[in-house]
Order: structure tokens, then sequence, then C-alpha cells
């Protein structure tokens, strides 16, 4: 007896011993658990040199949470890495995508549940597209169960992944590839009585009357619909002209909602095309390609081999008056200095970025749409030359200083085309505007030779440097900030997304579709921009009427002193089908020839 019960304290006590074993073990794990995305996958998504940790030994980052990253349409996979000391800890992976006709659920290349490896693991989501153009929202769960206490934690990462179309369609179904096995059809067949073949003639007698019903239906309403078409047309008509006697401007009606022409002064021109093959005394005819050549080996630059020399030390960034500011974000001039007792300036920069009102998302925007053209090399481009993100709620995204700022607010100032400098007054000449229209021309070439298009296409999102000569520079930057620093050209539709509706397309508009030709429309209302030097385009039109008011064939009026050959390029590059618009190396050709012609004369 008194041998049992010493075997028996003694496996109390192995027990005892263990589970204090387990206790000190699951602590350990909790503290050594870490789940992060490495700074090459950083790197890929952001232009950024830096970790984005969710857990850090057993600590879950918040902050990190928060993010929204958006995805590019040319990343398909994205990577994750983690790691637990011991195989006890239990996951389980999961996804919600906010369309799923633009993209089907995520896929993983680990099982869906399983345990936390002990080594450090990098496992991959493949984002599959179907080919619809949209901004899908994905949500991954990863929810962690810790050992024998069923403790778990969710973590909730949120991603935002640009689609754009594609020829082909991953979920589409070929309806031709679909058959049945002849078996099976003689086997239904064979099985019908002649009950049953009744019922099917009789459902489908009555199924024929009720569709001749709906279509004599269907045919009375268009009837009555097209007469009320009609006489709100009229109405509509009345109003237009009404507006514009108020307000001066006249709008262009083209005669089909379908198809952009203009009859003025005995020109006919359906497309750019029609443009091109005008009289013999056209100021230019012909086409060629763009005078600069694009350097093939900055194509696919990344910050990884030079993010050294993006990096820059926040002590060296003086900050001094702001240039722009709005709701959450601003642009600073600033120096960089090497020696503050000195007090020796480096160079003059142009700095953007937020203040303590920036939610974590507005960040989050911001760093991704400054950071588009970090690796883009142009002379009508400016794109960052530094950063400075040890802060993460006050990150710097650094320009080279243009002494003239803002094109649209550089054209504003001078609303009665008159420049005024130090010296003497300026004229802006037509010569001059169309000059600034090629720089922005010449910067979109090279833009869709990285195989990018802007989407936001304005005088807003250029900047213009003068020198002593008053010759005039503009590049071409993104629209980071945009939204905040201009917020009466953004409008938001119900979608709870601001975009510029005046400047869109009409399929960007009411498809979400943006492409090269998407971009040309936006040339367009940014040429009509140059020539009224910065007036605001459809001022009257209430952005909830765009898409209608585009439809039934309004355009911009001619602005006072434009050549009527300018506005005939704006005008193709307003066409509803976006394969009859200009190309840019056309645009760059014809505004080249324009310039030359007009120095003639001048």
């Amino acid at each position: 007896m008194f041998y049992t019960n010493t075997i028996r304290l003694c496996e109390l006590f192995v027990i005892i011993n263990a589970f204090i074993a387990i206790i000190i073990g699951l602590h350990s794990t909790e503290s050594k658990l870490n789940f992060y995305v490495n700074k090459d996958e950083i790197q890929k998504l952001l232009g950024l040199t830096a970790e984005i940790n969710y857990i850090k030994n057993g600590h879950i980052n918040d902050y990190a949470l928060g993010f929204v990253i958006t995805v590019p349409s040319n990343i398909t996979d994205l990577y994750y890495t983690w790691s637990s000391p011991i195989p006890s800890i239990r996951y389980s992976i999961g996804f919600k995508v906010s369309d799923t006709l633009a993209m089907e659920t995520p896929t993983l290349n680990i099982s869906n549940d399983g345990f936390v490896p002990i080594n450090e693991q990098v496992f991959q989501v493949s984002l599959i597209c179907s080919g619809r153009v949209a901004e899908v929202e994905i949500q991954m769960m990863v929810n962690l169960t810790m050992p024998y206490t069923n403790n778990q934690t969710e973590l909730v990462l949120k991603r935002k992944k640009i689609c754009i179309k594609s020829d082909q369609t991953s979920g589409s179904i070929d309806n031709n590839n679909i058959r049945l096995k002849p078996s099976v059809i003689d086997q239904k067949i064979g099985s019908r009585d002649s009950s049953a073949l009744s019922i099917i003639v009789a459902s489908g007698s009555c199924f024929i009357l009720i569709v001749a019903l709906l279509a004599l239906l269907c045919y009375f309403l268009y009837v009555r619909s097209q007469k009320d078409r009609r006489t709100q047309t009229n109405d509509y008509e009345g109003s237009l002209t009404n507006i514009s006697s108020k307000s001066g401007h006249i709008y262009l009606r083209v005669d089909t909602p379908s198809n952009i022409a203009i009859s003025r002064n005995g020109s006919h021109y359906s497309s750019f095309r029609g443009f091109l093959n005008a009289p013999p005394n056209s100021l230019y005819r012909t086409l060629s390609v763009p005078i600069y050549t694009h350097n093939k080996h900055n194509m696919n630059t990344r910050l990884s081999d030079k993010s050294c020399d993006l990096e820059v030390n926040r002590k060296k960034i003086l900050l001094q008056q702001n240039i722009m500011e709005g709701t959450f974000g601003k642009v600073v001039f600033g120096l960089i200095v090497t020696n503050f007792n000195e007090m020796s300036a480096e160079s003059k920069v142009m700095i953007k970025t937020v203040s303590d009102q920036a939610s974590k998302y507005q960040i989050s925007v911001f760093l991704s749409e400054g950071m588009r053209f970090k690796a883009l090399k142009h002379p009508n481009i400016l794109s960052i030359s530094g950063t400075c993100i040890d802060d993460p709620h006050r990150p710097l995204l650094i320009y080279p200083y243009m002494n003239s700022g803002n094109l649209k607010l550089f054209l504003l100032k001078s609303s009665t085309h008159k420049y005024s400098s130090e010296t003497q007054i300026h004229t802006f000449l037509t010569q001059d505007l169309v000059q600034m229209a090629i720089h922005i021309t010449s910067a979109v070439i090279y833009l869709n030779s990285q195989n990018m298009i802007h989407r936001d296409l304005s005088t807003r999102n250029c900047l213009v440097q003068t020198n002593d000569q008053n010759s005039f520079l503009v590049k071409l930057c993104d629209n980071a900030l945009s939204r905040d620093l201009f917020p009466n050209d953004y409008h938001c539709l119900g979608d709870n997304e601001n975009r510029p509706i005046k400047w869109l397309a009409l399929e960007s508009l009411v498809k979400r579709e943006f492409t090269q030709l998407s971009d040309v429309w936006s040339f367009g209302v940014t040429l009509w921009e140059l020539m009224t030097c910065g007036q605001q385009p459809y001022a009257e039109v209430d952005p909830f009427e765009m898409a209608a008011y585009l439809r039934d064939g309004y355009r911009l009026f001619q602005p006072i002193n434009c050549p009527d050959r300018l506005y005939d390029i704006m005008i193709c590059c307003w066409n509803v089908d976006p394969e009859a618009r200009p190309t840019f190396p056309q645009l760059y050709s014809c505004l080249q020839d324009f310039h030359q012609t007009l120095g003639k004369y001048i």
C-alpha cells in the first residue's frame, strides 16, 4: 500500500511539473510570437525601407493594423513573415472582399488553418482580379488561439487592390464547354411520360403568351418615354441657354451624344483622324514621334538601390513658411542644411507633410500617392528627392523647389494674362501656354512608357519654374494632398470617394475605367485650364449632373482668344469613343507644329 501511494505521489509531482512547464512555455510562446511584413515587401508596395510589425515579441501593434495599404495593379502576390518558438499556437485565416465580381477570394500557399511554425516562415497571399476595373477592399482575418487556454486573438489586415481591365477574365464561363453526357440525356428523355410532356407544352404556351404581353407593354412605355424625353430635352436646352446667358459662357452641343463632332466655320471633325485630314491651310497635318527619347534603363527602377539617397535625417531639414495648407495636409518651403551653426543652405526644397488632424488612413493614402513617381527621371516630371518617415505620425516627402509654385495658382494670379516680375510685366502669349501644354504631354508620354496612367491630370498637379528670361518650365507631379489643398475640384457622388468629377472622361465617371485615353480627356480639360488661366471647368454644372450633361453631348465653351485650331484639339480629346481620341504622341506632334507656326508670326 505504501509503495502504491508513493507511485501516485510521484505521478502527481510529474503532472504538476509538466503543468508548470506548459505555463512557462505558454508565456515564452506569447512573448516571442512575431508576425510582420518584411522590408522587401514594403519596398515593393510603398517604396519605403521599413518593416511593418503586426505582432512583435507577443505585443500587438494596433497602429500598424490601422493602415490600409494600396496594392498596385501590377502586384498580385503579398508575402507575410511569422514564427513561434513551439508549434502550439493554432491559426486560422479567412478573407472578406468588397467586390466579388472584380476579385476572387484570395488564396494562400499554406493551409487556411494549422499551427504557427517554429522557424521563421514566409507565406504568400494571391490576389486574383477577374478583369473588371475596380478598387477592391480586402480584409484578411488571422485568428490565433493560444494553447491550453483557448484564448483567441483576431488580427484584421486591410488592403486595397487596384484591378484593371484585362483581355481575359478568369471568372468567365464558356458556354461552349458545358456539355451533358449522351447517356444522361437519353436516360432523362426515356423517363418522361406523356403527362409530364403535356405539362411542359402548357407551361411553354403560357410563357410565350406572357412574353408577348410584356413586349407590348414595353413598346408602349418606350413610345411614351420618348415623347417625355423630347419634352424634357427642350426644357433642358432652355435651362442651359439661361445659364449661358447669365454667365456669358456658351457650351458646345454636338449633334449626337455618341459622336463628338464640331460644326464651325464650315469644318466638321467626327474624330481626331478627321481633324488631321483637314484642308491644306491647316497649321499641322502630319504626325511625328516625340523629340524626347526615354531612357529604358530607368524602367522598373526601385528604391532598393537608392534608399540611402532618399532617406534624409530630420535634423537636417529646416521647415520655414507654409506655401499651401489644407485641413490635414500642407506644403512647406524648407532647406536642407548641413551645419545649423553656419546655417548654410545646401538646397531649397518643397516639403509635403500632414498635420495632427490627419488620420491613419489619410497618412496611408498620402504616402501611397506621394511615392508613385519615386523612381521616375524626366525633365518634365517632379518626383520626390528625399523622404523622412522616422515619425509615422508626421512623415515628410521632399521635392525639388519650383520657384513659381503650383501651376493652377500661378495662372489664377495672372487672370488678366499678366505676370509681374521684379523688372517688367510679362504677358502670357498663346505660344507660352502651348509650350506649357507640350511639357505636360511630354511628361505623360514618359509615364505611359513606364506603363503608368496619371488618373488626375490637371493644372493643380503641375508646378512651374520661371527664369530670368521669363520662360517657363512645367513639371507634372503626383496628386498627394490635392484633394485636401483643392477641395472645390473634387466631389463625392454618394460613394464615399472624392474624385475630380469635372476632369474625368465619361467612361471613368460612369464605369470607373481609367486608361491612357481617359487621361487624354483630362488633358483636354487641362488645356482648357491653360487657355482660361486657371478657370474652373463646368462651374455652373452640378457634379451630380455631369454624366447626363456629357452624354447629351455638351462640352466646355471655347475660351476667349483661344485659336480655333487649339479648341479643335480639345474637342477631339472629349470624344465619347475613346478610340477616336488622339494619343499623347499625336497631341505632342500637333502642339509642337502649332508652337513652331506661332513663332513665325510673333
